[in-house]
């Protein structure tokens, strides 16, 4: 029986690599030295995309491949696909969510810690001989505020809850199964908050939507925590006021134009950096792989794909 083709747009773990080299016959496009001429000479046999989260499939490419069927996506943003083309043009798109979510939410945490309790500056200064350290923010039963209280929100939440915190949150309705106060207002739930924590998803509605006004709200005392997407901030706005000191710090695992993201952060001695990493741990990454795996399956095979969303 003739393969079905998988065009890939970038590398997966060789724990899945090797499954799917021996279900399908993979084209590796990031391996292309010319990715239109490579399309060109393959792209009629082509029935699946396997793309990441980062790398998405645009509506030139997915145009590019005449028998494309599905998209499954090794992530659980979809941000970067262009679902109203997939719709139109009659394309399935998956995604992996769930099995990703206690990692984000740990790394909120995490981030947060690291802002408040300064640990990557404690950690350069035992590095250069030092032991000096001015005094830092407690986290324990403060005012937080989530933004986006989805499958991540609602983890975060629990966490913190470990942590005594006041928990509200905001998002486009209340969730009546939340125990946290609803505040339909951004700008009110920064200003009651000390630390502000973003894990709403990417989208048209959200671009920018923690901007100035926001982080005025959030204060010299405030602390911003980005697990959601770069494109949720308004970066400028963010930089100049961590430079203004306008609020105290931020955990930054996401940005805009990743990886080449803005120098100026790298000079900041206000804020945790990590390299969009929230989901990178072992069990997580292969979770995902499995869940791209079993949507590929299930398709090739006639079945209920496992987590659509187109």
């Amino acid at each position: 029986m003739t393969k079905p083709v998988v065009l890939m747009t970038g590398a997966y773990p060789a724990w899945d690599l090797d499954d799917m080299e021996a279900r399908y016959r993979l084209l590796k496009l990031w391996e292309a030295p010319d990715a239109d001429a490579f399309l060109a000479e393959h792209g009629s046999s082509v029935r699946a995309i396997a793309t990441r989260g980062d790398l998405g499939a645009s509506a030139a490419l997915m145009k590019a491949l005449p028998k494309l069927e599905i998209v499954a996506c090794y992530g659980v943003g979809t941000d970067a696909i262009d679902l109203a083309h997939a719709r139109a043009a009659d394309v399935h798109v998956t995604n992996t969510p769930d099995v990703l979510t206690g990692d984000v939410a740990d790394m909120a945490v995490a981030l947060l810690l690291a802002a408040a309790r300064l640990i990557p500056q404690g950690d350069a200064e035992i590095r250069r001989g030092g032991w000096a350290m001015p005094l830092t923010t407690r986290v324990s039963g403060k005012a937080v505020g989530i933004v986006g209280m989805g499958r991540i929100g609602a983890a975060v939440a629990k966490r913190l809850a470990g942590f005594d915190a006041d928990i509200a949150y905001f998002g486009r309705s209340a969730r009546p199964e939340s125990p946290y106060a609803f505040e339909p207002d951004l700008v009110a739930l920064a200003r009651r908050s000390e630390f502000l924590i973003l894990t709403l998803a990417a989208s048209d509605a959200t671009r920018g939507i923690v901007d100035a006004r926001v982080l005025d709200a959030l204060g010299p005392d405030g602390i911003l925590v980005n697990v959601s997407r770069g494109s949720t901030v308004d970066e400028p706005a963010l930089l100049a006021a961590l430079e203004a000191g306008t609020i105290k710090a931020a955990g930054l695992d996401v940005f805009w134009n990743e990886p080449a993201i803005d120098p100026r952060f790298a000079v900041l001695g206000n804020v945790a950096l990590a390299p969009h990493h929230a989901s990178g741990t072992v069990e997580t990454r292969k979770a995902m792989g499995q869940l791209v795996r079993d949507n590929l399956a299930a398709h090739f095979a006639g079945r209920p794909l496992v987590t659509p969303v187109v």
